[in-house]
């Protein structure tokens, strides 16, 4: 079926998380990378931990409850103003060198494009505007509407009702894979950027296409 919509994650698949290394390494030099991928890994797991006990937070909050886990657990005093510091840079996160060219290549022909991600909107609708991605989406979709963290499938669906088009044509883009899969359930053609060349997860599900960067997407969909 014709792709009438391309729907893409945020964090991790339009926009490096892992760019606050450089200041998390002005900090506490030698523990930047380590930092990075606690906080990272801790700010998932809370937000799938938040859904199953239905105690929602917004995302804003779950990455600085995550970030303050991470540095006790690495041992790394966090002040206040460093704690404001990094928290800042998840609004001005880098986007991935081929995700400008690739958006303008894939935006027009009746197509809409949007976002679909667990950020809320104060740290999401900020870094699409500091990073000047504004007039490349239809629309900017958080969860925090429905105070439930992807992938639920309550997630996917926004996309469905707010785009009006069917799961079935749309095409949804992701680099984490748990979030692909979860949209693959739902019944999306899914596109996972796997630039790590990680193994498909064993979630009973496979994704319809693997990309090395976004930038291979707009050949892909033209075959």
């Amino acid at each position: 079926m014709p792709l009438d919509a391309l729907v893409f994650d945020a964090y991790g698949t339009l926009f490096d998380v892992h760019a606050v290394i450089d200041r998390c390494e002005k900090f506490w030099p030698g523990k930047g990378a380590q930092l990075s991928q606690l906080w990272r890994a801790k700010q998932l797991e809370y937000s799938w931990l938040r859904t199953l006990m239905s105690h929602y937070q917004p995302f804003s909050a779950v990455t600085r409850e995550a970030l303050g886990y991470a540095c006790e657990a690495l041992g790394l005093a966090l002040e206040a103003k460093r704690a404001k510091a990094l928290m800042d840079e998840y609004l001005n996160l880098a986007p991935y060198p081929d995700v400008p060219d690739a958006l303008d290549k894939l935006k027009g022909g009746g197509r809409k494009l949007a976002i679909l991600t667990n950020g809320s909107p104060d740290m999401i609708e900020t870094l699409v505007k500091n990073r000047g991605l504004q007039s490349s989406f239809d629309a900017v979709l958080s969860v925090d509407g429905l105070k439930v963290f992807k992938p639920a499938p309550r997630v996917y669906q926004l996309a469905v009702d707010t785009l009006r088009v069917p799961a079935a044509n749309i095409g949804f883009v992701s680099s984490n894979c748990w979030d692909a899969l979860g949209a693959k359930a739902f019944g999306f053609n899914v596109y996972w950027i796997n630039r790590g060349g990680a193994p498909v997860d064993r979630l009973g599900f496979q994704p319809d296409g693997m990309l090395q960067g976004l930038g291979d997407l707009p050949e892909r969909i033209a075959r």
